[in-house]
Parts: C-alpha cells; structure tokens; sequence
C-alpha cells in the first residue's frame, strides 16, 4: 500500500484520464454519441478524450462550463457564466467525428440506446453512492435534459466529480428539502448515472483499490484529498505513476 494526496485540479486530470479509457466510452467512440455537456472537470474530459481520436480538432477549456463557483475574494467573478462568444457549446462525438456548436438541448432528441452523456455533478452522497446538480433553471436545466435522454432513450449517464465535493448527509432527502415552493436559492437535481471519483478513475487506469482516509491542506493544497492505494505490485506501480503524472496539474482558472 502506498499514501499520497491528490489536489482538486490532479484529481480532475486523474478522472478525465480515467473517463478516457472507460470501457463504455471506448465502445461508443467509433461507433454511436458521446456527449460531454459543458464543464471545468468535462473540460479536462474532452482533452483527454481527442488525445485517442486519430484526428483530434482544436479545443480550448475557456468558456466551457454554464457556471462557476468563485471565492470571496473575487466576488465580481462568483458563480461567473462563460458569455455567448466564450462559450462553444457542449461535444458531441458521433461514430468517432467531433461536432461543436450544438448542446444537450439539441441533441438529447437524437440519443440511442446505449449512448453515453457526461455530465459533472456539485456533490456526491459517497456513502450512497449518489450525485447531484445544483440547479438555478426553472426547467432543470441540462441535468434535467440528461436525465429524460436516460429515461426516454436508454442512453447512459456517467457523473465525473471530485472527492472535494462530498457530503455527509442523504443527497435524496437534501433535494426534496431545497425543491420546497417555500425554498429560495439553487435546487439540487440527483442524477441516476455511475459516478467516476478520484477512487474509480485509480481502479480503471491501473487495477488497484483506492481507499479516502484524509483530506485538506494549505498553499494550494485546499481541497486535497489523502488516498491510500493497494493492489498487486505492478498494479501499485502503475497508479504511482499515473497519480504522479497528473501531480503538477496547475490551479484551474479562467
């Protein structure tokens, strides 16, 4: 077993890596739709991603995301919207082409059975195993677009978030309390899809077993989690070196 702790920004590179190689991904990749809706950890995804394409196209993670939490200290920028000319929609990727400019609300209609959607989540119910959205839509937004291409089309829902967005308490019962009419401020939408964390993306780029045991840190370690990894010794050997490939991932900023 081997300890080493993993910062938000390492952890979303680790995730998009590990979404890359996901099997159900690699099987729609020729073949079927992948979209990935507008995120800061789907930004990582999509690079991740055209790095497999024998024709990778131009992509450039500034503007895409629908929102963004910002800290206190840069208030103008809180909870900041990417504006029409930044933000270049979301990506689909149809029998293995690349095609920009449309988002989940065009293409949701269009899904197969078995297609893929990745969408990023707020929080994460880690001992339920369940995620959800923060919603400000009346209409629920593109969450609410995912999930009706599940329930509708078959399509899958892969949910990639990182460890820093954990909760303690029934995400089920946090979103019936804040969807009250007498409730103000944001929903919170649980998505039905298989959550991708820092624990899977270990188990699916190597084949060893991830473990949280801590968290936290100072001098840009805010945020960071403390892992502990077991497997096999090459399985240990070869999460080593992913985690320690991803460990100078700068600070995501816009």
């Amino acid at each position: 077993m081997f300890q080493i702790a993993i910062s938000p920004a390492s952890g979303k590179r680790l995730i998009a890596k590990a979404v890359a190689r996901h099997p159900g991904i690699l099987s729609k990749m020729q073949s079927g739709k992948i979209v990935i809706i507008a995120g800061s950890t789907n930004g990582y995804v999509v690079e991740e991603i055209l790095k497999t394409l024998e024709n990778p196209c131009e992509f450039d993670r500034k503007g895409f995301f629908r929102g963004l939490t910002m800290p206190p200290s840069r208030s103008k920028e809180r909870n900041s919207q990417p504006n029409k000319a930044e933000f270049p929609g979301d990506i689909l990727i149809e029998d293995g082409h690349i095609i920009k400019s449309k988002t989940i609300f065009d293409i949701a209609d269009q899904l197969n059975d078995g297609d893929i959607i990745i969408k990023g989540v707020n929080a994460f119910d880690i001992k339920n195993r369940k995620a959800a959205v923060l919603v400000g839509h009346p209409k629920g937004g593109t969450v609410a677009a995912a999930i009706q291409a599940v329930k509708d089309r078959n399509a899958k829902l892969i949910l990639p978030v990182g460890l820093e967005k954990r909760i303690s308490d029934d995400l089920e019962k946090l979103s019936a309390k804040f969807d009250s009419p007498t409730k103000g401020g944001l929903r919170l939408i649980v998505a039905p899809g298989e959550i991708i964390s820092e624990i899977e993306a270990v188990n699916i780029l190597s084949g060893a077993n991830a473990e949280l045991f801590a968290g936290g840190g100072v001098c840009g370690a805010e945020g960071s989690v403390w892992l502990a990894v077991s497997g096999t010794s090459e399985q240990e050997k070869s999460a080593k070196a992913i985690i320690d490939s991803v460990q100078d991932e700068p600070q995501f900023n816009l």
